[in-house]
């Protein structure tokens, strides 16, 4: 998966305590121009190395948690990929007592909005996103609407199962072993995305794993120094390894993935009505009047739901 990059530009073992000005993900530009929020690809990191991701700094960010239930999520691993998501059971624990108890038991700990907690975070993220501006024909100068910075610490042989996410996501391998199964978002139907975003929700879209395709599966085996563009809506599933593993990721929304799941709202109600909508994004000029009508406010998605009935 990383071939278009030369393995040598990196000691994916090495480790230091380098400052988060030192970050650097290191995306081969071609790749990054084809394939921006549209493929997954793979690309090579330093963030490993960085002395907020060392143990100690993590122990003391994870003790800042404290009470912040909305900003964490301790679960147990999923029975199986094909599990639905929230059907694993979530522990009542702190991050601190879950970081504890994590060789006890199959376990991960999900820890969100880490520039609330340590300003050093919002610091690297903001260094890794202005890396990604001055790339080619991605992200570029377009708005960011929404952004957050995670880190997923999972103890051995834990199962996170398929979902996908509603953002453009920058996942980076810290320590361990993780093997992440992902599709492309092309691989998620109109009808499933359209019911997903008329929710009107920043949440993850459960899926039936029956219905993917195994062919357009693709593995990435992450390790220290290694990482992976999840394009939004991205179909995946993770399994770590015979060891802990810690990861970070970052994940944003623009204005134009926000205006394309307006007008995924609008088909739904569309569809509701007996109608068959043109797909988001095959005709510009119709989703900018979608758009449109589910901008303003709410009252436009009550009318439509009390409509469909």
């Amino acid at each position: 998966m990383l071939s278009a990059m030369n393995s040598d530009s990196l000691d994916t073992q090495a480790t230091g305590r380098l400052g988060v000005k030192d970050a650097e993900l290191r995306i081969d530009p071609n790749t990054y121009s084809a394939s921006y929020n549209k493929i997954p690809f793979g690309f090579y990191h330093n963030l490993h190395q960085l002395d907020i991701f060392q143990l100690d700094s993590l122990r003391d960010l994870v003790a800042r948690y404290g009470e912040s239930e909305d900003d964490y999520f301790v679960a147990a691993s999923a029975a199986a990929p094909g599990s639905p998501f929230f059907e694993a059971a979530s522990f009542k624990l702190k991050p601190k007592e879950a970081l504890e108890q994590l060789d006890q038991r199959p376990m991960r700990i999900l820890l969100k909005k880490l520039e609330q907690y340590d300003d050093r975070f919002r610091e690297l993220r903001d260094v890794l996103i202005n890396q990604l501006r001055i790339l080619p024909d991605g992200l570029g100068s377009r708005p960011i609407l929404r952004i957050q910075s995670s880190i997923f610490i999972s103890s051995a042989a834990a199962t996170t199962p398929l979902h996908f996410d509603p953002e453009v996501a920058f996942f980076t391998q810290i320590e361990g072993g993780k093997t992440y199964h992902v599709f492309s978002p092309d691989d998620v139907s109109e009808k499933e995305l359209e019911a997903f975003y008329s929710r009107g929700q920043v949440s993850i879209g459960q899926l039936d794993i029956k219905d993917r395709d195994p062919k357009k599966e693709q593995v990435y085996n992450l390790e220290p120094g290694l990482g992976f563009h999840q394009p939004q809506n991205s179909p995946h599933w993770v399994e770590t390894c015979g060891t802990r593993s810690i990861s970070y990721s970052c994940v944003f929304e623009t204005d134009a993935d926000r205006a394309l799941a307006r007008v995924r709202a609008f088909n739904h109600y569309e569809r509701k009505l007996g109608a068959t909508p043109a797909p988001a994004g095959v005709n510009p000029n119709l989703d900018a009047l979608k758009e449109k009508v589910m901008i303003p406010n709410r009252i436009a998605r009550g009318v439509l739901r009390r409509i469909s009935r």
